[in-house]
């Protein structure tokens, strides 16, 4: 990560288990040389990565699920379900603050994906289709760049 990238940008990928993050680049890597070899089908991957949900949205759609459902509880059985809202929020807010927390751990072992990595995987795509972009992206993370040099080396037929 760069000095002038935003601390939050990669917080994620730093709390994460290292072997996590290994599957995740070799995920991408894979999934670039299978489309070097298949074109035809990176429309398709492309649609899936937009319709992917990442780990935000997980954390946002789980949070406000168990909040409305710890809210009802709490009106409609016992006013100590309170604590069910209570102690989604204190784990967003560790979250936010963070980077980690339990439902991270847990969603990252699921399969979810920061937008960073559903980005990057776009980007090496896209390259391989012959859309390139500039290095680097709107908040300085070099990143997309890199995965788009994997792309083109598969494209070249180097080994990156």
């Amino acid at each position: 990560m760069h000095s002038d990238s935003p601390w939050h940008v990669e917080r994620v990928a730093r709390n994460t288990e290292a072997a996590i993050g290994a599957q995740r680049r070799a995920g991408i890597h894979d999934s670039l040389h299978y489309h070097a070899a298949r074109r035809r089908e990176i429309p398709a991957r492309l649609a899936e990565l937009e319709r992917e949900w990442d780990l935000e949205r997980a954390m946002t759609a789980g949070a406000a699920g168990l909040t409305l459902a710890g809210l009802a509880l709490t009106a409609l059985v016992d006013r100590r379900f309170v604590a069910v809202p209570a102690m989604v929020g204190g784990l967003l807010l560790q979250h936010a603050i963070q980077g980690r927390s339990p439902p991270v751990t847990l969603l990252r072992r699921l399969g979810f994906r920061t937008s960073g990595e559903i980005c990057k995987e776009r980007c090496g795509l896209k390259t391989l289709q012959g859309e390139h972009r500039s290095i680097g992206d709107s908040a300085g993370d070099p990143a997309p760049a890199q995965w788009s040099v994997v792309a083109a080396a598969i494209h070249e037929g180097v080994e990156a």
